[in-house]
């Protein structure tokens, strides 16, 4: 029997049609086996239109996906109708308030972060690696919500599978980008090492934006292999290449008046 599409859902998202995905329950094989979701991955393009197929269908089913080309950019996307894959523009959230439509981002050890502001019927996803945040991904995530109608104290936001700080080494260079006010991020590691907490970091972007209720998952794609997608670790492991996980979001149709 064939392994089921494991579905990770966060309470603070309730009402939110939405899930984190990992690698369990795809088609893909060899490297990316399981549940790939990225084009970019050297990957059969008709096993990932079927990954993402089948991650939809355990989410919303009959709800359409779209998904960003994604830069590492600070540049978030309101999202009206669906386009086509060649026309995706190139962003690192998308933002709607349309329902039938599902937000997806891809990631493989960078942070992806779904919203919701379920009163404004307004929702948001957005892929924030340690650049994306610093240049005010989340910023531009949340200020595209607000001009559909949400309020950050009513939004609330989780944070998905993403590399831990036990598992996230950076050096010296890296340090210094951040301000001594991030002293809490950074845990020294090996001589001119420090351990960098990639989660915290953008649960305090969140905060910092007055978003209202921020779940960090606390899953590390580095340390499960059998779960997650890592970048970092198929370096470390000098393999060609790696899948990505996909995270989505939405807002299940409106059901007709009797």
């Amino acid at each position: 029997m064939a392994e089921p599409v494991e579905v990770i859902r966060a309470h603070a998202l309730e009402g939110a049609a939405h899930g984190f995905l990992g690698r369990r329950g795809g088609i893909s094989t060899g490297l990316v086996s399981g549940l790939n979701a990225g084009l970019g991955a050297g990957d059969e393009d008709s096993a990932v239109a079927e990954n993402r197929r089948r991650a939809a269908d355990a989410v919303l089913p009959g709800a359409t996906l779209v998904t960003p080309y994604q830069v590492h950019s600070a540049d978030a996307v309101i999202l009206q109708e669906p386009w086509n894959m060649a026309d995706r523009p190139h962003a690192d959230a998308l933002v709607t308030d349309r329902p039938g439509i599902l937000l997806g981002i891809v990631t493989a050890d960078c942070a992806p972060v779904l919203l919701a502001d379920m009163q404004a019927g307004v929702i948001g996803a957005a892929h924030a690696g340690w650049r994306g945040a610093h240049d005010g991904i989340i910023a531009a995530t949340v200020a595209a919500m607000e001009s559909l109608g949400a309020r950050p104290a009513r939004i609330s936001a989780a944070i998905g599978p993403c590399i831990a700080q036990a598992s996230y080494e950076v050096n010296a260079g890296f340090r210094a980008q951040f301000g001594t006010d991030s002293d809490r991020l950074f845990v020294l590691g090996k001589p001119g090492h420090f351990q960098f907490d990639l989660e915290a970091y953008v649960a305090s972007r969140l905060a910092e934006c007055g978003v209202g209720g921020v779940q960090p998952l606390g899953l590390d794609t580095y340390a499960d292999k059998g779960r997650f997608f890592s970048y970092r670790r198929s370096t470390h492991r000098s393999e060609d290449t790696y899948g990505r996980q996909l995270s989505v979001i939405g807002l299940a149709p409106k059901s007709p008046a009797p």
